[in-house]
C-alpha cells in the first residue's frame, strides 16, 4: 500500500520532533534539580580535629657508609663521587657501592713524592759532609796529640839544656796541651752540632715518609664499600637534593650513603605556624602511602621541633615533625611520600555536618533545611578541614542542603 506524498514527509518530521522535545525537556528539568539533590544529614558522633600534612618516610635509624678516613689530615676538604651504584640497591657486608674522584689526592701525593726524594737527597748529603767533617777533626786530634808528646819529650830532653830552654820548651808544651784541649772541646761542639743537624733532616725525612704512607692509606678509601648489608639509600644535602655521580662530599661530613634499617620507619614531615601548637608528641594519626594508597597505617607523633624554619621560595615558616610509623610492611621504602592525618583532638559525642552546608547572612549562619523548606539559624562550634560542629538549631539525622536550592532566597529565616 503506498503512503500519500504528505503522510510520508509527516513519518519522518515526527519522530524528530518529539526527540527534540524529550531532550529540552530532560536538559531544563536536570538543571533545574541539579543543584537542590545535593543534601547531607547532620551526623552524631566522635568529631576529630586533624592537621594534614605531607611527608617523607625515612629510617629511623640507619648505618652511614662513610668515606675514607683522615681526609682533613692530609688536607683535602672536598672530593667529588665519580661512581656510586644505583640507589635501592641491595648489597652485602664489603660489597662495592662508591669510588671517589682520586685527581687531587693523586696530585698531592706526586708532590709529597718529590718532596721525598729532595729530603731523602739532603739526608744523605748532610750524613756525607758530617762524616766527611767529623773525620777531619778527629784527624786533626791525632795530629795534635802526637805534637803534644814530642813537646814533652822536648821538655824531658831539656834537662841538660840552659833555663832559659828548659822555659821555653815548658812553655811550648802548655801551648799545645792547650791547643789540645781546645781542639777537644771544639770536636764535643762540631760533633753535637752534626748530630742535631742529622736528627733534623731525619725528622723531616722520616715526616714527609709519613705523610705519604698516611696519603697511601687515604687513597685506599677512594673505593667506598658497605659497612654491612642492606639498602643503600644516597645521603640528601641540606637543601634536599641527593648525592649520586657528580656530587661534592665534604671532609668534615664524612657520609657517601646510607644503610637504612627498614624495619623501623618514620615519616618526617612539616606543619606551618598556624597549626604548630596543636601538634604534641603523643598524639595519633593516620598514615598513607602515595605509591600504595590503599593501605593504611597508624602512627605517632615522637618529635616536634622547637624552632621553625623557612620553606625554600618562600615566606612561610614550618616546624619539622617525626611521626613513628607503628606497623612493618616490607613495600616501605625511604623517599616515599606520605599522607599524614595528626588528630590533634577528639571532641566527643556531638553533632556536625559538612561546611558547605554552614551559609552566613548579617554574621547569622543557617542551613537550608531539606522537608521544612526553610533557613535554619544555627550556632556553630570548632571545624576540622572537612566539618564543623553544631552547637545548637538541629538535630540528629537532619537533612540540609550543601548549596542553596532553587528559590532558597523566599525561605523564610527561622532564628534559635
Amino acid at each position: 500500500m503506498a503512503f500519500p506524498r504528505f503522510n510520508r514527509k509527516l513519518w519522518f518530521v515526527l519522530p524528530a520532533v518529539v526527540i527534540a522535545v524529550a531532550a529540552s525537556w530532560y536538559y531544563f528539568s536536570g538543571n533545574k534539580n541539579d543543584g537542590s539533590a545535593l543534601t547531607a544529614k547532620v551526623e552524631y558522633g566522635n568529631f576529630n580535629i586533624n592537621v594534614t600534612t605531607t611527608g617523607e618516610l625515612e629510617a629511623k635509624n640507619s648505618e652511614n657508609i662513610i668515606g675514607p678516613p683522615g681526609l682533613r689530615e692530609v688536607r683535602i676538604w672536598q672530593v667529588m663521587i665519580s661512581d656510586i651504584i644505583p640507589e635501592g640497591t641491595i648489597v652485602d657486608s664489603g660489597q662495592y657501592v662508591a669510588t671517589l674522584d682520586r685527581t687531587e689526592i693523586t696530585n698531592r701525593m706526586k708532590d709529597l713524592e718529590s718532596e721525598l726524594e729532595k729530603l731523602e737527597s739532603q739526608y744523605i748529603k748532610t750524613k756525607l759532609d758530617t762524616s766527611m767533617d767529623l773525620r777531619a777533626a778527629r784527624e786533626e786530634l791525632i795530629n795534635m796529640n802526637y805534637a803534644l808528646e814530642e813537646k814533652q819529650i822536648t821538655v824531658d830532653q831539656s834537662i841538660y839544656e840552659p833555663p832559659a830552654t828548659q822555659r821555653q820548651a815548658k812553655l811550648d808544651l802548655e801551648k799545645a796541651q792547650r791547643a789540645y784541649q781546645q781542639a777537644q772541646k771544639n770536636y764535643k761542639l762540631r760533633l753535637d752540632k752534626a748530630n742535631a743537624n742529622m736528627q733534623e733532616v731525619s725528622a723531616s725525612f722520616t715526616q714527609a715518609q709519613r705523610r705519604l704512607e698516611q696519603i697511601q692509606d687515604v687513597l685506599k678509601g677512594f673505593t667506598v664499600t658497605a659497612p654491612k648489608g642492606g639498602m643503600v639509600i644516597y645521603k640528601r644535602n641540606w637543601d634536599g637534593s641527593k648525592m649520586g655521580i657528580g656530587a661534592t662530599m665534604s671532609s668534615w661530613e664524612n657520609i657517601v650513603a646510607t644503610l637504612p634499617n627498614l624495619t623501623a620507619m618514620i615519616s618526617k614531615t612539616y606543619v606551618n605556624e598556624i597549626d604548630i601548637s596543636k601538634i604534641k608528641v603523643g598524639q595519633k594519626t593516620e598514615i598513607s602511602i602515595d605509591a600504595f594508597p590503599e593501605r593504611k597505617y597508624t602512627g605517632q607523633v615522637t618529635e616536634v621541633a622547637n624552632i621553625g624554619e623557612q620553606m625554600q621560595s618562600s615566606n612561610a615558616k614550618v616546624f619539622e615533625v617525626k611521626i613513628k610509623v607503628n606497623e612493618f610492611d616490607s613495600i616501605l621504602r625511604p623517599a616515599m611520600t606520605t599522607k599524614n592525618i595528626i588528630t590533634t583532638s577528639i571532641i566527643p559525642k556531638v553533632m556536625f555536618l559538612p561546611i558547605e552546608c554552614v551559609h552566613t547572612a548579617d554574621s547569622i549562619s543557617f542551613v537550608y533545611l531539606v522537608k521544612r523548606e526553610i533557613r535554619q539559624q544555627i550556632v556553630t562550634g570548632q571545624t576540622n578541614e572537612n566539618q564543623i560542629v553544631v552547637t545548637k538549631g538541629l538535630k540528629k539525622d537532619d537533612e540540609v542542603y550543601l548549596s542553596p536550592p532553587e528559590n532558597s532566597a523566599k525561605w523564610r529565616l527561622e532564628k534559635l
